[in-house]
């Protein structure tokens, strides 16, 4: 299951029945000719839950009472507890010390264990390993699993059905399951779409990663969209970016705190810096000319009130 071809739409589509009763069908704004799917709506503030419930629920339910293990610096591991608490199911969440305070406690506060650990030093993986040979349970990962990229690509799936005649989609890019997700539906439904992704300068590994046509590991970034300090896209979703993702645009810094701004005064909605990075590479003329139509994924919503002060 390592070839762009192993995953399809019809992940997608399978997936969006599966999960239909654990989340919300988002709304969309327009303004201009750019129509946001607003995931920052979504149940837990992002679009996470669709991955982690695709593959919670996946789960023989022999195997689930043993419980689920995930690593997250934030969205994913308030998704994995959402549903574990739904299920009633133990969540174990290994994340970041440095991870935003708001997104620990709303972990914390569906009954998830969190173990921290420090990124700069420590293998979150490995600490995940740890807890799943203790436990017997199941890892839920934050992107390199096709269940979860096919969760992920159901919002995709929502905005081309509202939203008829999209000439492309702008999807923000961590380690690649959202976009993986959204652009296999995407190109199943309008072959012509064009899809882009969007990262953080300071957190490019993706783009590397596609001019170099191999996965490029980076030291841990350090950028104010915590949700994206990824170090390598994975191996399931990158060869799926290679075949279906036109373009990666690179934002910096001030154009995601810019595009949160300019997202939060005229259209009312507050986005998490992740979340800006795809609306930062529509608003600050990233895309090619000619698109009258675009639609932008903003992801996720869970914001400091520190930062939301800052702004």
């Amino acid at each position: 299951m390592s070839e762009a071809g192993d995953f399809s739409g019809a992940w997608v589509r399978e997936a969006a029945v599966r999960i239909q009763p654990l989340i919300y069908r988002t709304p969309v704004v327009q303004w201009g000719r750019f129509f946001f799917k607003c995931e920052n709506l979504q149940r837990g503030g992002a679009f996470k839950i669709r991955g982690a419930a695709n593959r919670i629920l996946s789960i023989p339910k022999q195997q689930l009472e043993r419980g689920v293990v995930a690593f997250s610096s934030g969205n994913h591991a308030q998704a994995t507890a959402i549903v574990a608490e739904h299920l009633g199911v133990q969540a174990a969440i290994v994340m970041p010390s440095d991870a935003p305070r708001a997104k620990v406690e709303a972990t914390r506060e569906r009954g998830a264990r969190i173990i921290s650990y420090d990124r700069l030093t420590e293998d979150r993986e490995q600490i995940a390993g740890r807890i799943l040979e203790e436990t017997g349970g199941t890892l839920v990962p934050p992107y390199n699993h096709h269940l979860i990229m096919a969760g992920a690509g159901t919002a995709a799936l929502e905005l081309i059905e509202d939203v008829p005649g999209l000439d492309a989609l702008v999807v923000c890019v961590g380690g690649g399951g959202f976009i993986s997700g959204c652009a296999a539906i995407a190109r199943e439904m309008n072959p012509a779409i064009r899809v882009f992704g969007a990262e953080p300068e300071r957190a490019n590994d993706v783009w590397q990663s596609v001019r170099a046509g191999r996965r490029i590991t980076i030291p841990p970034p350090d950028t104010i969209a915590d949700g994206l300090r990824t170090l390598s896209p994975g191996v399931l979703t990158f060869p799926v970016i290679q075949s279906l993702v036109e373009e990666i645009f690179l934002v910096s810094e001030e154009e995601i705190l810019e595009a949160m701004r300019r997202v939060l005064y005229r259209l009312k909605l507050l986005v998490e810096p992740s979340g800006a990075v795809s609306a930062a590479a529509a608003l600050f003329g990233k895309l090619p000319g000619g698109l009258k139509k675009v639609g932008v994924l903003l992801s996720g919503g869970n914001v400091d009130a520190e930062l939301i002060r800052n702004l």
